[in-house]
């Protein structure tokens, strides 16, 4: 997890709905959509609309004379140095024969104005 400070570009707080981690600075949860803010001070932070900077979207299918077989999906992000800055899995399940999984990740990015840059 991130350790900006509050107020910082980057700082994060946890989704009162889901309590997932999310950025300070979001108007909605991106993991559960729930509105966190409906007053002006989710337009006062500023917060420029967000754009997809990458998005990948893969099937796996099972053939209807193979045999079960299980997965799993996992998520690592690292920073300029290679260093892995964050690694979550995000879910298994088994595939059944005939069976498809749809695995779909996006990236969407921001930029907070109004908010101090943090320091490296």
């Amino acid at each position: 997890m991130i350790g900006a400070r509050p107020g910082t570009a980057g700082a994060t707080r946890a989704c009162p709905h889901c309590k997932a981690t999310i950025l300070e600075s979001s108007a909605v949860c991106p993991a559960c959509r729930g509105h966190l803010r409906f007053d002006s001070a989710a337009q006062s932070l500023g917060v420029r609309p967000t754009s997809t900077s990458l998005k990948v979207e893969g099937a796996i299918r099972q053939p209807s004379d193979g045999a079960t077989t299980e997965y799993s999906m996992l998520l690592t992000i690292r920073n300029e140095r290679g260093e892995e800055v964050a690694r979550q899995l995000v879910g298994v399940g088994a595939l059944r024969p005939g069976e498809e999984r749809t695995f779909s990740l996006t990236v969407e990015t921001s930029e907070p104005v109004g908010m101090r840059a943090k320091k490296h």
